[in-house]
């Protein structure tokens, strides 16, 4: 990330801006920072400004305690001003409910789009299953067993104990303890797993929700129901595609939307 500039309360946030058009600012999801949507903001480049952050607590990015959703709001807020006062949002997994909350408060973007926010309300006990996985995250992470809180967030997401422990050995783990703290921060965003349909409701400005037609159903139909919930949504399959998208796919879809 090539500049900074510094929140409401003082955390300073990297980011970088490519391209040309209208201005949209990319938000990341739990275990990410600005790297992993990176190459997403590469491809919209020829048709978007595309902006890319480290969420605080992650990347080059600072952090303030204590954490709370309406800092991160915040954080959109100082991006948004920093690139000229008009933008729109687009935000993958949590990073979409993060997004939908910005939007819901009031900040002045133009649209937003989402990529398969995980309302967990839509899975047979994922409600249940978010409350028993929160009680341990803080556990694991008040004792600062980073892995231990990685390898909660993998189960969580459905990856089977051979795959986590073989991430164990990848080079990728160092990474991911590194981010293992800001896990607390998405669980937060995404509240108590359900889908805040009345804080939907305010959300003024129109609304995509795009999911992967190879994703679980559950997935899809929470993607469904918050285009259903917001005034002016719009739903979009992505056939043969996972939680794992690939920017290709997904280029043209947000393209066409952001630029319309």
């Amino acid at each position: 990330m090539d500049k900074k500039t510094i929140s409401r309360d003082g955390t300073s946030l990297a980011y970088e801006v490519t391209g040309e058009g209208p201005t949209v600012i990319l938000v990341c999801g739990a275990m990410s920072t600005g790297g992993t949507v990176a190459p997403l903001a590469r491809r919209l480049a020829d048709r978007c400004t595309a902006v890319v952050y480290d969420r605080r607590g992650r990347g080059a990015s600072g952090d303030t305690a204590p954490y709370a959703v309406a800092r991160e709001v915040e954080d959109l807020a100082a991006l948004i001003d920093v690139v000229g006062g008009d933008a729109a949002l687009f935000g993958v997994s949590s990073g979409g409910a993060l997004v939908l909350e910005a939007a819901a408060s009031g900040l002045p973007v133009r649209r937003v789009a989402v990529y398969e926010a995980p309302y967990l309300d839509f899975m047979a006990g994922g409600a249940e299953d978010k409350a028993t996985y929160r009680e341990n995250l803080d556990a694991a992470l008040a004792e600062d067993r980073r892995g231990d809180a990685v390898e909660l967030f993998l189960r969580l997401t459905g990856l089977g104990e051979e795959m986590i422990q073989g991430a164990r050995q990848s080079p990728m783990w160092a990474g991911m303890e590194a981010v293992a703290p800001s896990l607390a921060y998405d669980d937060t965003v995404l509240g108590d797993g359900l889908l805040p349909r009345e804080r939907l409701a305010a959300i003024s400005v129109p609304v995509l929700c795009v999911a992967g037609g190879a994703s679980p159903e559950w997935m899809r139909a929470a993607n469904r129901e918050i285009a259903e919930a917001v005034p002016r949504g719009s739903y979009h399959v992505l056939e043969g595609q996972t939680h794992m998208v690939e920017p290709d796919v997904l280029k043209p879809v947000l393209a066409e939307f952001f630029t319309d």
